[in-house]
């Protein structure tokens, strides 16, 4: 592309080409001095038209007031005032809005999180960056794409594939391109907070059989591996990203609505448009591997030296791959209150260079393949706090099968909950939320119901039907009941219905004790306790109704989610400066 196709006419500054448009007291991209100004640039031409500089052809222009003059363009920072434009004297200045929400009406995604922050960025500039995006088919394996009124579920895989100028040197020189990096994004339905979960690439894990579609239009199923390290969840094989949505799923239960892969380029082209991230270390560092060497302090890093930063591991921690996603959890958050800043924000020549890198950066999936969408995604992300951003890590311990330490495997005790409070959306931090009047009423009344007596639990009695959980899930819960809570008086009375996605238990008003005990017992929250009626169990004696949904998830195990991430479980938030140890 031309130059002035980037954005760049002659000697004009590109940010000079950002105006204020007096009538919405906002900033627009004019990429010639006299075009109307114009949420979104027109194609470019060679030749002006007649009428007006800069005008479309087919179009009558406006025709310019006798004695006054085309604007030019802004004036250089730096550079004296000019005199005010005949007929502008004294005229009251157009209220403007603060730099800030200036800002965000024209950086979007800049508040998000990292890559998609700065693909989200320059959204005005559409045309031109339509043409960086390269996308992917996600054969199936994500949602089909993020809603603006549910929360998102982002993964984003860093690969360690040497592709791009400068990258000989790093990684795996006969690399296919394996998931070395990967982290799955949540944001909260509300939008007021944020989980990133690392997942270790030498984590053992069973990738799923993966339908790809081909070149020539037809699909091919890779067949899947039990007992591998979860980075061979792409490239190996000829895997794509969508087999690392599918191996995500099959391992936490979260399903990605979209991906983005970014290579070793991504780190080094985003730090070099944003000027730069700075860093924190608590000791000097000299890493032969990864080339860094830094001395203790903070220090701003970009391009090559932000790369090697990123791949330390064996100058840190325990000098394992856990310890070098601590360091990329802390250049993460470093790169994302860069890009909050008004320093990023407010300067539209870092701008145009972040959306150019960002949009260049990435592979997407094909329901993310324009700047459009993905100004949509960084819109919903922008509306994000970074206090209330954590990175956390999948729970893991060694695996126990190796005399030599290698691999990691899931750390059953911590991992499930860590699963569940992102599958349930619950907040990592603690966020103050906003709720109306009648959510108030609505939930003080659903806590009501498990407030009172309780029956003894063999007093209760219940009849179990299996309405969406997995085949035989109805009788191994009866099995739990009776063998191990003393629920005697209970039985398994087949298939509901219809499939629901949450468990409920219907109660009539006289069995509102029993139906107390049950949820004691059960973990059921007050919204899962429906009074209403009873039926006749097969002894035609009256009982209540516990339907297993969708969200069963085994016998014995509590219905009640987490509030709060289990004692041990690293985390950090995105507002906080680490120092790498």
């Amino acid at each position: 592309m031309d130059a002035q196709g980037r954005g760049r006419a002659g000697d004009i500054d590109p940010a000079d080409q950002w105006v204020l448009n007096p009538h919405t007291g906002e900033y627009e991209l004019r990429l010639t001095p006299s075009a109307p100004q114009s949420g979104i640039p027109g194609p470019r031409r060679s030749a002006p038209s007649p009428n007006r500089v800069g005008a479309p052809a087919g179009r009558t222009a406006t025709p310019v007031a006798p004695g006054r003059a085309v604007p030019p363009p802004r004036r250089r920072r730096g550079a004296p005032p000019e005199e005010p434009l005949p007929g502008r004297r004294g005229r009251r200045p157009v209220k403007q809005k603060s730099k800030a929400k200036k800002a965000l009406l024209w950086t979007g995604g800049t508040m998000a999180f990292v890559l998609v922050a700065a693909a989200g960025g320059g959204y005005l500039y559409i045309r031109h960056l339509n043409g960086n995006i390269t996308s992917v088919s996600d054969d199936g394996a994500s949602t089909g794409g993020f809603q603006s009124d549910k929360a998102i579920n982002i993964l984003l895989i860093g690969t360690d594939k040497r592709t791009g100028a400068g990258n000989e040197s790093y990684g795996d020189k006969n690399s296919v391109g394996h998931a070395d990096t990967t982290i799955l994004l949540h944001v909260s339905k509300d939008r007021t907070n944020a989980t990133a979960l690392s997942i270790p690439r030498d984590l053992i894990v069973d990738v799923p059989d993966c339908e790809t579609k081909q070149e020539d239009g037809s699909t091919k199923v890779i067949p899947g591996t039990d007992d591998v390290r979860f980075n061979t969840s792409l490239g190996q094989d000829e895997r794509t990203p969508s087999c690392t949505v599918r191996t995500v799923t099959e391992l936490t239960g979260i399903q990605a609505d979209n991906f983005m892969v970014a290579d070793f380029n991504a780190v080094k082209t985003l730090t070099t448009a944003v000027g730069g991230v700075e860093i924190c270390l608590a000791k000097d560092i000299d890493d032969e591997d990864s080339k860094l060497k830094l001395s203790k302090g903070t220090h701003t890093i970009s391009g090559e030296q932000a790369l090697a930063f990123v791949r330390t591991r064996h100058s840190v921690g325990f000098g394992g791959d856990l310890s070098r996603i601590t360091l990329q959890q802390q250049f993460l958050s470093a790169l994302m209150r860069k890009l909050k800043s008004n320093d990023t924000l407010t300067n539209p020549t870092k701008m145009i260079k972040l959306a150019e890198a960002g949009t260049k950066a990435l592979t997407v999936d094909s329901n993310l393949d324009s700047i459009g969408k993905l100004k949509d995604l960084g819109l919903e992300l922008g509306k994000l706090n970074v206090k209330n951003l954590t990175f956390t890590t999948v729970p893991v311990v060694d695996n126990p099968t190796e005399k030599v330490k290698a691999t990691v495997v899931l750390n059953n005790a911590t991992a499930p909950t860590v699963f569940d409070m992102i599958k349930n959306d619950v907040s990592f931090t603690e966020v103050k939320k906003k709720a109306s009047a009648s959510k108030s009423a609505e939930a003080a009344e659903e806590a009501a119901r498990l407030k009172g007596t309780k029956s003894a639990a063999s007093e209760v009695r219940v009849r179990i039907l299996n309405g969406g959980a997995a085949a035989g899930s109805a009788q191994a819960e009866l099995e739990y009941l009776q063998n191990e809570e003393g629920v005697l008086k209970s039985e398994n009375a087949g298939n509901a219905d219809a499939a629901l996605s949450k468990t409920t238990l219907e109660y009539a008003p006289d069995q509102a004790d029993q139906a107390r005990r049950l949820a004691a017992v059960l973990g059921l929250s007050g919204a899962q306790l429906k009074p209403g009626k009873s039926v006749t169990n097969s002894q035609g004696l009256p009982t209540m109704t516990l339907t297993l949904g969708k969200d069963f998830k085994g016998a014995g195990v509590s219905f009640t989610t987490a509030t709060k991430a289990p004692e041990g479980v690293q985390q950090s938030t995105a507002d906080k400066v680490e120092c790498a140890k």
